[in-house]
Parts: structure tokens; C-alpha cells; sequence
């Protein structure tokens, strides 16, 4: 096997084997793009775009690794458009002037057009992101922004009315493994091709959790470790994979079970109200080398989204517990995490907010941005008072019980709806004894 060792050194001396493999085997082409088939397979909205050469500005949205980047480059190139690539980490309001002077010029000359790719765009402040307005009207750019948070609160209205947005999604195991098989031949040599064990596979492909830069930086490390050896193989083992991540999670898939599968597991013991099997996969999670800080943001869903106001000390006390990880780290601070997890699942549960969460959501989505009454708007300036803002609105503190029975509070061209409907257990029972009173009284003054 020492003709693989040869020929890496070889390969080394040429430059491009300095470039990261995840840059090397960046696709030229959507046959080659992995993931997101929810917007890539045919037929779906962005492949339609692409294939049809529609060209529109857009914002990617998901976690890293997902391939926005990759997306943004495709794009550029099945259009044949000139393609700009910035960061707003470190690029200002003179590189977007700097840009638009390029693009102008290009168009004159050629009549392409130019695609911005604008990563981390929701770095950008109110006034950067304001500065694309005028060249995104008049066709001077096409922007494509990537980021990893959600757009509706980064993004300002002005900009994000102007863009489609796209969510991408963490990749899933068969994708990850794909991409990971795919970047096999970057590494070995047609001599002796590199192969990679199935189990190792597995294993870089939960341990990359979605993200496919991870997953190759982990694939790549693993084969510089292998040629460090005086005898190389053109086999990637698991007992590499677990080298190079680390002893710690020397059973992160010890018997075949999938990142996502812990997680679940754990999500619905918890919601199944069992606290031997939450403690379990929780130990099972933390021994695995999962981190921490993780588990107890999933446990701030659960606290909402299973049990709500069926129990709303249960919000506090993973508040608490993730304080104490904070604070005490590993090991200390896990044990209240299990204190936290025992209350979780001995709590009673409701869905209530989370059903209404989704409800009022498919409203705001049918109605689009409805105007807000003006006896609900304040009236802080004379102008304001002058257009009748705050008119009508009467002082829920003023009235009996400290409610205005009857009263509206949707926007006017809107009917009353009724989201949230509580559950017949813990608080919630009361509650609902109180939600069931107000409409009753409001009947009645009807």
C-alpha cells in the first residue's frame, strides 16, 4: 500500500491540494449537489429557476453547511452571470458601491447580468441593507443572501419584501453520506482507490450533524491521519473516524443508532412522560459526546411545545438548569440537566401553545400584513393624535374584572379567531375555566 503513500506526497506538490476538500469538491453542476431535494429535485421552485434561467434576487436561509454557498455559484454559472462574492463580516457600504460600478460597467459592455452573493448578509445593519434598495429596482444586481438566521427578524422589510427566501435544511444522513462518498476519489489515487468502512461512514456522517463542511473536514483529517503511518491503507477504518473525533465520543453510533434517532428518542420519552427512559437516552447522548449546551436548547422546546401552560414552572426550571451548565460545565452542570429532564417528563403535558403558535401562523401567512387598528396604535406626537391613533381604545385596568368584554384586537378586516384551546390538565384546567368566563360575559354584553 505504499504507492497511496507516494502518491499523496505527490499530489501535495500540486497547489490546488492546498485548498480544503470541501472547496474542492464544491459541484459545478445540480446532478452533483446533494441535499435539499425539497428545492432541488424536479419540478421543485429552485430547480424550475435554474434550469429555466429565471433569475431573481433571494435570501438562502439554514444552517452552515447546507449548501447556500454552492446554490449561489450554480446559479451564477447556468445563467453565465458575472458572479460577486462578499462577505459582511468584513465588506462595508463601499464595497457595495464598489460592486454596483462593476456591474454597471459589465452590463454596458456585455449586457450580463451580475449576481451578488452576500454571505452572513444578516450582519448587515438597517442602513447597509438599505443601500441595495435603489440597484435591486433597476436590475443593476441580483442579490443572493445566505444566512443562518431567520431573515424576519435580520433582514429589514424594505430588503426581505424584495427577496424570495429559501429555507435549506440540515443535510440528512443518506445525503451526508453521498456527499462524503462522492469526495473519496479527491483524496485516494487511481492506483489505490480509498475506501471508506461502512461503520466509519455511519460515524462521520452522524458526527457531521447535517453539516457537510463538517462532515468532509472530519474525512479529511481522518486521511492525513491514515498517511502518517509508515505502511498507509487505502482503507478509512472506524477505529480512525474515532481517533481523529476524539475518545469522548467513542460511542456516539456504538451500536448503530443515529444522532437524530437519540434526539427523538429522548423528545418523546419526555413527551411520553417516562422518566427512567428520558434519563437514559440523556446519559446515552452525553456519554456519546454530544454536547450539552444542545440538549438543553431541545429541552427549552420541549418545555414549550409538550407542556406549555399545562405547567409553566417547567420553562423556568430548564432555564435554571441550562444556567447551571453555563456556569458549572461538564460534569457538574449535567446533573441539572437530569434534574431538569426528571421534572420535564413528570409534568403534565400540553400542546396548546404549540397548536395555537402554528394556527395563528397560517393566518398571518392567508392574510399578509393587515393594518393595526388605530384605537390599539399609540399616540406619543400631536400628528398622531391628529389622525385619530388611540381613538376608541378603552383601558382594560379602567373596566370590571380589568377586562373589556366584547372587545376586538385583530386587525378590522379580520374575524376573531380562537387559536389556543387548553387542555384539560395542570393549569391549564384553569385556564380554560377563565378563557370559557370571558366568553361567556362577552355574549352576554353582545
Amino acid at each position: 500500500m505504499g504507492d497511496l503513500f507516494e502518491d499523496h506526497i505527490e499530489t501535495n506538490a500540486n497547489n490546488q491540494d492546498h485548498m480544503p476538500l470541501a472547496e474542492k469538491v464544491r459541484p459545478c453542476s445540480m446532478d452533483k449537489f446533494f441535499g435539499q431535494d425539497h428545492l432541488t429535485s424536479k419540478g421543485k421552485p429552485l430547480r424550475e429557476i435554474i434550469e429555466k434561467g429565471v433569475l431573481h434576487s433571494m435570501v438562502f436561509w439554514g444552517p452552515p453547511g447546507t449548501g447556500k454557498t454552492t446554490l449561489a455559484k450554480l446559479i451564477s454559472l447556468k445563467l453565465k452571470a458575472n458572479f460577486i462574492s462578499l462577505s459582511a463580516v468584513m465588506a462595508g457600504v463601499g464595497d457595495i458601491r464598489k460592486t454596483v460600478k462593476e456591474a454597471k460597467e459589465l452590463r454596458a459592455k456585455t449586457g450580463n447580468a451580475t449576481v451578488l452573493f452576500l454571505d452572513e448578509i444578516h450582519r448587515f445593519n438597517k442602513s447597509q441593507q438599505d443601500a441595495f434598495l435603489p440597484y435591486l429596482e433597476d436590475g443593476t444586481l441580483t442579490l443572493i443572501g445566505a444566512t443562518t438566521e431567520n431573515p424576519s427578524f435580520q433582514l429589514n422589510n424594505a430588503l426581505l419584501s424584495r427577496l424570495r427566501v429559501y429555507i435549506l435544511k440540515q443535510l440528512t444522513e443518506s445525503s451526508m453520506k453521498l456527499v462524503l462518498s462522492n469526495a473519496l476519489p479527491e483524496l485516494g489515487q487511481s492506483k489505490t482507490p480509498l475506501q471508506l468502512e461502512d461503520q466509519a461512514l455511519n460515524l462521520i456522517a452522524a458526527a457531521a450533524d447535517g453539516d457537510a463542511r463538517k462532515g468532509l473536514n472530519i474525512l479529511e483529517l481522518a486521511f492525513a491521519f491514515l498517511m502518517t503511518r509508515d505502511n498507509p491503507s487505502n482503507i478509512i477504518k472506524l477505529n480512525d473516524i474515532n481517533e481523529v473525533l476524539g475518545s469522548e465520543i467513542r460511542r456516539f453510533d456504538n451500536k448503530g443508532e443515529q444522532f437524530y434517532d437519540q434526539i427523538s428518542a429522548l423528545h418523546k420519552s419526555i413527551r411520553g412522560s417516562d422518566p427512567d427512559a428520558s434519563l437514559y437516552w440523556l446519559m446515552r447522548m452525553l456519554d456519546g459526546g454530544c454536547d450539552a449546551q444542545y440538549i438543553a436548547r431541545r429541552m427549552i422546546r420541549v418545555a414549550s411545545e409538550d407542556i406549555g401552560n399545562a405547567d409553566p414552572r417547567a420553562l423556568r426550571v430548564t432555564l435554571d438548569a441550562w444556567e447551571c451548565l453555563e456556569r458549572l460545565g461538564s460534569p457538574e452542570g449535567e446533573l441539572a440537566l437530569s434534574q431538569a429532564i426528571i421534572y420535564l417528563s413528570c409534568a403534565p403535558k400540553s400542546n396548546a401553545v404549540y397548536k395555537a403558535s402554528k394556527l395563528a401562523m397560517d393566518d398571518v401567512r392567508l392574510f399578509g400584513s393587515m393594518e393595526v387598528p388605530k384605537k390599539l396604535r399609540n399616540a406619543p406626537t400631536k400628528l398622531m393624535k391628529e389622525m385619530e391613533y388611540g381613538d376608541g381604545y378603552r383601558y382594560a385596568h379602567n373596566e370590571k374584572d380589568g377586562i373589556v368584554y366584547g372587545e376586538k384586537y385583530f386587525p378590522d378586516d379580520m374575524e376573531k379567531r380562537k387559536y389556543y384551546h387548553p387542555v384539560d390538565r395542570g393549569l391549564e384546567i384553569k385556564i380554560k375555566d377563565k378563557l370559557n368566563k370571558i366568553e361567556e360575559m362577552a355574549r352576554k354584553k353582545a
